[in-house]
Formats: C-alpha cells, structure tokens, sequence
C-alpha cells in the first residue's frame, strides 16, 4: 500500500478548477487529437476552423477583432469607450497602436510604458 503525500491528497488548484494555461501547442494538438473543440475565441481554435473550410477568411479575422473585446475601441490608458469622440488620438509606442480620447492620455501612458521598460 503506498501512502499519499499532502501534496498528492490536495491539489489547491485542482480543488478550484485552476488549471495550467496551455501552450498554444498543447491547444493546437488537442483540437487535432479531438480532445478539445475548436474554439472561435482563440487564435488556435480560428485557424483550425478556417483550415477545416468551417469559417472563411473574413469570419476568422472578424472574430479574431471580437475576441479583443474591441481593445482598439477604448482609451488604452483609462478603458473609456471612444465611441462619439471626435478627436481619437492614435500613437505608436513600442510598435504597437494605442488610442486615447486625449493627447494628455497618451503621453501618460507614453511615460507609463517608458517605466515599465527600465
């Protein structure tokens, strides 16, 4: 008879349903295997689809917007909408875009970003 340890009796995680993030791999070659379904939220599970002929093109890039919950649609400082702003301010920082509803915003999160990195 072997004994468990306590580590072994209680897993906090798998107590809570706490799993592991998977690896993009892991993703991709459990959709393969059918262990897991394709999921149109991930990037793994819009590729697969598109691949399969099960969505086109516009469909996969489409979603691929949506499951950002629209990350181009809010302040990237404060998260406000920037729905009915006139004036979006858009900056490039680190290569990627951002907007703001304020050139203020963005110099903000500029100096932000610029801490972060030292």
């Amino acid at each position: 008879m072997t004994t468990k340890t306590k580590e072994e009796e209680y897993d906090a995680a798998e107590e809570q349903g706490i799993d592991e993030e998977e690896t993009s791999e892991e993703k991709k070659d459990s959709m393969e295997h059918g262990e897991e379904d394709e999921d149109i939220y991930t990037e793994e599970g819009r590729e697969k689809l598109e691949d399969d002929d099960e969505i086109d093109s516009w469909e996969e890039g489409f979603m691929e917007g949506a499951s950002g919950a629209g990350q181009l649609g809010k302040d990237a400082l404060t998260g406000e909408p920037l729905m009915d702003i006139e004036d979006v301010v858009e900056a490039e920082i680190d290569g990627k875009i951002y907007r703001f509803v304020s050139e203020e915003n963005a110099e903000k999160f500029r100096r932000k970003k610029m801490n972060e990195n030292q």
